[in-house]
């Protein structure tokens, strides 16, 4: 037998639809679009290296120390700050190896609010 999934309101204020998490679909749609492409966030080539350079030296997540790393954090700070302080984000050494798990508790931690907050 099929499992029942409660339905929620969506989360942004105002909208009465329903979804199983978070947003409904046109709030979802209307995040993307202001969120923009990885190249419009600042996603190119340089953090391709980045990415490599980070992920090469921490194979492993240096969180959880059990899992492969998959994702290229950057740290201590996040990578709008970084940018802000006028340093390079894309500087292996502001950065650390996660795995998939431990990036979306830590993200979900320091910007709770998501990118946008």
């Amino acid at each position: 037998m099929a499992r029942r999934q409660s339905l929620q309101v969506c989360t942004v204020p105002g909208c009465p639809e329903y979804t199983q998490a978070g947003r409904c679909a046109e709030h979802r749609r209307q995040a993307e679009q202001q969120r923009g492409g990885a190249r419009q966030r600042g996603y190119g080539q340089a953090h391709e290296r980045f990415r490599a350079a980070v992920l090469a030296r921490d194979p492993v997540c240096v969180l959880c120390r059990t899992a492969p790393s998959k994702h290229a954090d950057h740290w201590p700070v996040d990578r709008r700050e970084l940018v802000a302080r006028g340093l390079n984000p894309n500087d292996p050494k502001r950065g650390r190896g996660l795995c998939g798990p431990c990036h979306s508790a830590e993200t979900a931690r320091h910007q709770p609010g998501g990118w946008h907050a």
